[in-house]
């Protein structure tokens, strides 16, 4: 969740009431937190803690990959009032900062979204009184926020994408200001909760074979695993091994067990190189080489700092280049979309910016034709 205004011909990130310029998309529906706070109160409110909406909206409840995550969830399923909130805390965040009332907006959402997914998006943004100006692929609002500044050089930049619950790669072609998306693919159902959801599964399997405990059931347990493996995939970015250690994890007992770099790779490889398919595939759907590609842009990834690692590296193999960094990947989402939402406001201050989208449809579409009849006399 980051929040990017225009003013006074300047592109600005905003930081919350916590001070932070990003913050993860979580509510928590008992106190109506959202952002850091609510992920904060995951450890004793788990099953009142709403986390990957993404996964969810514009999806129905008989969907096979609901029911597929719905095991690892603490809470119910919930309908598009969580992203409402979620915008409603963007919205006010923007309007203590500028001192006014905010109307509209621009919203991104992944790449891979269908129509109805996005329709839910914009229906989500009409609760707190927003009018949802466009609504811009992620991929592509991040780079009209790397390319801005090479305008005038030709180029082609693979965007590659993985959030929390999403995973999209785009090829784009940067041009004069004009930017055109070749091609994208994607998995609306990949992304860090995947990867935190494989050495969660591990560790209840190993502390069932110690004490002969499933602690599944325990959502507040859960709960504490779920944080602290988080923790831990950030210290395997530096060290080799580390000690998840938790304090009465349940029935009285400790949790104690160690998870090494190797172990966790082992855990997600083949997700891991699951996500090169859809790179494979945009690049081959665009016509274009690997070799032709100018750039290569890691896209958030904020969730697993050593996932980052491991990804960094699959990329780099396979387009034999390093993948680029500069903008802050968590914040160009949200620069993007800012001026894209200056743009169509008509802010004249922007005279800096001329540019021109263009972008393609996330799915196949069907066109119905209708034969005309004529009769002759």
């Amino acid at each position: 969740m980051c929040v990017g205004v225009q003013r006074g011909g300047r592109l600005e990130i905003i930081a919350n009431d916590q001070g932070h310029r990003i913050a993860p998309s979580w509510v928590s529906s008992t106190d109506d937190d959202v952002g850091g706070s609510a992920g904060n109160a995951f450890r004793s409110n788990p099953e009142n803690t709403v986390f990957d909406a993404k996964r969810l909206i514009g999806r129905k409840m008989d969907d096979l990959e609901p029911k597929r995550d719905m095991k690892h969830w603490p809470f119910k399923i919930t309908p598009e009032e969580i992203s409402a909130l979620v915008l409603t805390k963007v919205k006010e965040t923007a309007e203590a900062d500028l001192g006014g009332k905010v109307t509209h907006t621009v919203v991104t959402v992944p790449a891979y979204f269908n129509d109805a997914q996005r329709q839910a998006t914009k229906d989500a943004g009409t609760i707190p009184g927003l009018t949802v100006l466009r609504i811009i692929n992620e991929p592509t609002a991040a780079a009209i926020a790397y390319g801005l500044n090479k305008k005038d050089v030709e180029s082609q930049i693979t965007v590659y994408d993985l959030g929390g619950g999403t995973f999209d790669v785009s090829l784009l072609s940067i041009d004069g200001g004009v930017f055109e998306v070749l091609a994208t693919a994607g998995d609306t159902h990949l992304g860090g909760e995947d990867f935190d959801n494989r050495v969660i599964d591990y560790l209840v399997k190993s502390y069932k074979k110690k004490t002969g405990t499933d602690v599944t059931p325990n959502l507040r347990a859960m709960g504490k695993l779920k944080r602290e493996v988080e923790k831990a995939k950030r210290t395997l970015s530096s060290q080799q091994s580390t000690r998840i250690e938790i304090e009465s994890f349940e029935g009285g007992n400790d949790f104690s067990e160690t998870l090494t770099r190797a172990k966790l790779e082992e855990l997600n490889m083949d997700l891991f190189r699951k996500t090169m398919k859809p790179v494979e595939q945009v690049l081959k759907d665009a016509n274009v080489k690997k070799e032709d590609v100018d750039e290569v842009r890691i896209q958030r990834l904020r969730r697993s700092l050593q996932q980052n690692l491991m990804l960094q590296q699959l990329l780099k193999e396979y387009f034999n280049k390093e993948p680029s960094k500069g903008i802050n990947p968590d914040e160009a989402v949200a620069y993007g979309a800012a001026v894209q939402g200056g743009i169509l406001a008509g802010d004249e201050t922007l005279t800096y910016v001329v540019l021109r989208v263009v972008d393609v449809n996330q799915l196949t579409l069907g066109i119905k034709t209708t034969p005309v009849l004529s009769s002759r006399s």
